[in-house]
């Protein structure tokens, strides 16, 4: 029974239509629900900063005041083509009908959060406070969760249900990730008649590229050009040029060092060659790395031992919520929850793996410690 449920859950959540910024439908469909459950449900109103379909929503189950409380994190909105969502089972697994994303990123998370609360309720399971943190607008840039006042989650410790794979994984540390864009000015003149008049964004960028670090750098370190534009006619000297790259980086320093030397080389090419620049550059997500030592570690590795799942720990290149929470003073780890294929038509969630999923959720649940004294 509570298989056919989670697939229902899942299935009715995917199919309300929440693409970034489009999240008002999901959320009202949510408060009613955990309502329903008999959890107070607060919103914050962050919607008016941030512009999404929706504020963050803290729902929490009271619980014991003894035991240290605990929150899970969701997002409640998705990618494109993310409109008219189909649920399909085959072979155990989910699947759209293939015309859209499924959704399970991170809609399974929610789906497993509903269902470790009916099951909680249903089997009387003790347990200290928990609270279900479901924030909008993450696909886009974290946006929701960077909003959110931490103060108003009690629990100083958490998971985000929002990676990808096999139940078991959880992903330990994420990047610090700048984005830059640079845009190289020079001088336009006639390459054919004049060449000697003009400045050369070409050149700046050819006298700057060599002293900027590309590809991966180390385990935890990469760095990107993508997208470099400009020009209009191959008779003038090229007098604009647009750079787009980033820097991703689990230590901040060596972030904010690559971030330095990418600037220093630009704006001395420029100088050299009298032209110039505009840098503009965005922190995305801050890094972070949380160890063994931290509770939400230890918690996880007693479960995922007493459940027999194998813990595997991971480094992202990408960020996510949690890298949000962690910047905010909580200690966060990312579980994976068994979605595959995530951002594509061709995405699927084996059903077998939401079931563990709620599993490890309640283990953890089970086996929170009691406050210290």
């Amino acid at each position: 029974m509570t298989r056919e449920r989670l697939i229902n859950t899942f299935s009715t959540l995917v199919e309300i239509d929440s693409v970034s910024k489009n999240e008002a439908k999901v959320h009202e469909y949510l408060i009613q629900g955990f309502k329903e459950l008999g959890l107070t449900v607060r919103e914050d109103d962050s919607k008016k900063e941030t512009g999404l379909g929706g504020n963050n929503i803290i729902a929490t189950l009271a619980g014991n005041s003894d035991i240290e409380p605990l929150f899970f994190s969701s997002h409640t909105d998705t990618v494109p083509p993310g409109e008219g969502i189909e649920v399909i089972e085959k072979d155990g697994k989910l699947f759209s009908k293939g015309n859209t994303i499924l959704g399970a990123d991170d809609k399974a998370g929610i789906a497993i959060m509903i269902e470790t609360i009916q099951q909680i309720k249903e089997q009387s399971i003790p347990h200290g406070t928990l609270e279900f943190v479901l924030s909008p607008g993450e696909e886009i840039g974290l946006i929701g969760s960077s909003a959110l006042n931490m103060n108003l989650i009690e629990a100083a410790n958490g998971y985000v249900l929002d990676s990808g794979g096999a139940v078991g994984k959880v992903t330990i540390a994420s990047p610090t990730l700048y984005m830059y864009d640079v845009t190289i000015t020079g001088v336009a003149a006639h390459a054919g008649i004049e060449p000697e008049k003009g400045v050369s964004a070409v050149a700046i960028l050819a006298d700057a590229l060599p002293t900027i670090k590309i590809g991966r750098l180390d385990e935890t370190t990469t760095t990107n050009i993508g997208v470099i534009q400009g020009g209009e006619a191959t008779n003038v000297v090229l007098d604009h040029l647009l750079v787009k790259g980033e820097v991703r980086a689990v230590d901040p320093q060596k972030a904010d060092k690559l971030i330095q030397e990418m600037t220093d080389a630009f704006q001395q090419s420029a100088e050299k060659h009298n032209g110039s620049v505009t840098i503009d550059t965005k922190k995305m997500a801050t890094g972070f790395h949380v160890s063994d030592e931290e509770q939400v570690m230890q918690l996880f590795l007693e479960a995922t031992k007493n459940l027999g799942f194998e813990a595997i720990r991971e480094v992202s290149g990408g960020g996510s919520d949690a890298n949000v929470f962690n910047e905010k003073g909580k200690t966060v780890v990312n579980l994976s929850i068994g979605y595959e294929k995530i951002h594509t038509t061709d995405e699927y969630i084996p059903v077998e793996e939401m079931e563990k999923a709620v599993q490890l959720v309640i283990e953890l649940v089970k086996n929170s410690p009691n406050k210290a004294e």
